[in-house]
Order: C-alpha cells, then sequence, then structure tokens
C-alpha cells in the first residue's frame, strides 16, 4: 500500500483544489404555474413535472378525467343496473300513459 513520505503542503493542498468551486444550479419556470423551480424536478407549488400531475390526489383527478376507458370496464359489470334501469323506464312510460289515458276521460 502507498504511504506518503511526507505530508501535503497548505499551499500544495490549495492549489490542488482551486478547480473545486460550488456552481450555481440551473433553474427553469414551471409551464403550469410560472414559479422558478429546479430543473428536471417537480414543481414544488403546484405539483407537476412537465405538465403532468405528480401529486396522489392530482393523479387521482386526472385519472378520473378520461372516463371513456373506465365507462367499458363498468359497464360489463353495470350490466344488471342497466336492466333494472330499462325495466324502471318502461313502467314509469306505462304510469304516464295511464294517466294521460284517465285525464282524456275524465275530459
Amino acid at each position: 500500500m502507498a504511504v506518503p513520505k511526507k505530508r501535503t503542503g497548505h499551499s500544495a493542498q490549495g492549489s490542488r483544489r482551486s478547480n473545486w468551486k460550488a456552481t450555481k444550479p440551473e433553474t427553469t419556470k414551471c409551464p403550469n404555474c410560472g414559479e422558478t423551480v429546479l430543473t428536471h424536478t417537480v414543481c414544488t407549488a403546484c405539483g407537476t413535472y412537465k405538465g403532468q400531475p405528480v401529486k396522489l390526489a392530482d393523479k387521482a383527478a386526472a385519472a378520473a378525467a378520461p372516463a371513456k376507458k373506465a365507462a367499458k370496464k363498468s359497464t360489463k359489470k353495470a350490466a344488471p343496473k342497466a336492466e333494472e334501469a330499462k325495466v324502471e323506464e318502461a313502467k314509469t312510460e306505462e304510469v304516464k300513459a295511464e294517466e294521460t289515458k284517465e285525464e282524456k276521460t275524465e275530459e
């Protein structure tokens, strides 16, 4: 194992570290809310990244918006409910028809 014979002096140590500098972080503006944000990170103000919601609550709201796919799946499960709704509509139409017949006979 290599062991140095003498200590490194303060001047040599400083010369070696002269190029080791802190840099200013890159920032951009959030396209959604306009707040200054570090690049490649989620906006802390609105919770979006590249225009997509990242927070769990926002994801749930965004997932509920395209309900076309969910509607297809729910129609299979809701088929008995749909039949019940049709039966109820038919009953209400019959009741309305009977009421109109009664009104005509009363006149």
